[in-house]
């Protein structure tokens, strides 16, 4: 996910030097920064259905090992994304 942001950020940047200030290059970054994160949305606790990944309002690179909803050990359970 840092990478992609580094990423979204380099496209505009290198469409605003190149090319002037564009709406398309940060709606390309938008997009890009949409598709990176939608499986991040689909890994949820398998009990309870809380994502591992946001921390009350906050969201962090990394998941959590057990849920904060329900106490289940995530790093036991085998993963269901697919």
């Amino acid at each position: 996910m840092l990478g992609v942001t580094a990423l979204a950020v380099l496209l505009v940047l290198a469409v605003d030097r190149f090319y002037g200030h564009s709406s398309i290059a940060f709606a390309a970054a938008i997009v890009m920064l949409l598709l990176a994160n939608a499986p991040m949305l689909r890994f949820n606790c398998p009990e309870c259905g809380k994502n591992a990944f946001f921390r009350g309002v906050f969201v962090v690179p990394w998941p959590n090992r057990t849920c904060t909803r329900c106490g289940r050990d995530l790093a036991a359970t085998p993963s269901q994304n697919r």
